[in-house]
């Protein structure tokens, strides 16, 4: 159109490959709909096309990841901003829209119009630098304690079909002598051949701790089984070149731990995020790149209704007072809070008592432990509002 419009809309169907974007004016009509590459030049040149149409144009998206990073970046790098419109809520609003055809642009024009017609989509902030480097880091060690734990369980299945008894002796998920030891050693012949002696040399060779127990509940599963199973060789290879991977993979988290603690307490509110208990470094990383900018939360019900805290009500009629678990909220953050409120009850204190007074009124343990996370929730925001560590005894309230 040649007529410059006063405020338009726009939504972007995001993808790896290439974004669709499609702009509605105020009565809902497609003023521009075209594909975009995932490629700077072309996202900044669709941006002027874009731009060109109306005085103000208001951005949507329906992803927030890293699909559409570059576009959220190069948006905010020309004062644009963008908020985000839920794939559920768009997958629903297509449904009041004539046709049932699923295209781009026709998922672009639906993510245009649901931004035009409602106004409390959640703004997307581009992260700092620092937060940027902890969600990456963070989400890279989820992922190497998903393969650790991947292999850990393929370790044991092959292990049993050929020796079940150290397999049941040694917890091999934390036991790093357990480890090392079948780097070396997977047979009950091999292991009896070896003897106590010098098994517990080798061991020590190895920087094992207790080398003695190690040695010699290996040496008691080893006179348990005298029978050799089918393949038992290759499995003994198989088992050998896992026992390596989990021990390497550890050496791996254990730099990116490192990592983790010195990029978090670079952070200006890292040693009041510490000082809470249960919330140590890799707890306190993952809150800060799940969180994002606290500012954005007017209070604390709204930080614990974002970390899925929050009961939401389906009543009906005459049936009222049905509470049930939201659906729509962070996993991460929910995680921050719900972890560090179990590690916070080991140790006595205001935590394990609210926990245990939970326990008293009836809650079984999950539902006090969440009950705990959501106190922790407003305990976190007000340090953070207030800028001070946290203590046990309650801050001295002084008169007006």
């Amino acid at each position: 159109m040649s007529e410059r419009q006063a405020r338009v809309w726009a939504g972007v169907d995001s993808g790896k490959g290439h974004h669709w974007a499609a702009v509605v004016d105020e009565t809902g009509a497609t003023l521009w709909s075209k594909k975009i590459e995932n490629d700077e030049t072309a996202i900044l040149t669709a941006m002027g096309e874009i731009l060109d149409l109306a005085d103000e144009v208001s951005w949507a998206v329906d992803i927030s990841g890293t699909a559409s990073a570059l576009l959220l970046a190069l948006l905010a790098a020309h004062g644009q901003r963008a908020v985000y419109v839920p794939g559920r809520t768009v997958n629903r609003m297509s449904g009041a829209y004539r046709g049932e055809a699923k295209t781009d642009a026709r998922d672009a024009y639906v993510i245009a119009e649901t931004a035009r017609q409602r106004r409390d989509f959640a703004v997307i902030d581009v992260p700092a630098q620092l937060a940027a480097d902890l969600a990456l880091l963070t989400a890279h060690r989820s992922d190497l304690v998903a393969d650790r734990v991947r292999l850990v369980n393929r370790l044991r299945d092959v292990l049993t079909g050929i020796f079940p008894a150290p397999e049941r002796a040694f917890d091999y998920s934390g036991h790093k002598g357990a480890l090392v030891l079948l780097t070396g050693y997977q047979t009950p012949a091999a292991l009896r051949r070896r003897g106590r002696v010098r098994l517990t040399a080798w061991l020590a060779n190895r920087g094992v701790r207790g080398t003695d127990t190690v040695a010699a509940t290996a040496l008691e599963a080893a006179q348990a089984q005298h029978t050799a199973l089918p393949g038992e060789d290759i499995a003994a290879q198989i088992v050998a070149d896992l026992a390596a991977q989990v021990l390497a993979l550890d050496d791996r988290l254990k730099r990116i731990d490192k990592q983790i603690r010195e990029t978090f307490r670079a952070h200006p509110q890292a040693e009041i995020i510490e000082s809470l208990p249960g919330m140590g470094p890799i707890l306190g990383a993952e809150f800060v790149a799940s969180a994002g900018d606290l500012s954005a939360y007017t209070d604390a019900g709204h930080l614990a209704s974002a970390a899925g805290l929050v009961p939401v009500p389906r009543d009906s009629g005459r049936r009222t007072g049905n509470l049930h678990r939201p659906k729509r909220y962070s996993r991460r953050l929910r995680r921050v809070f719900y972890m560090s409120a179990q590690t916070s009850i080991i140790r006595k204190g205001p935590n394990r008592d609210f926990y245990l007074k939970k326990r008293a009124e009836g809650c079984k343990h999950v539902q006090a432990v969440i009950a705990l996370a959501r106190r922790r929730t407003s305990v976190l925001w007000a340090l953070l509002r207030d800028g001070r560590l946290f203590t046990s005894a309650p801050p001295v309230t002084q008169a007006a």
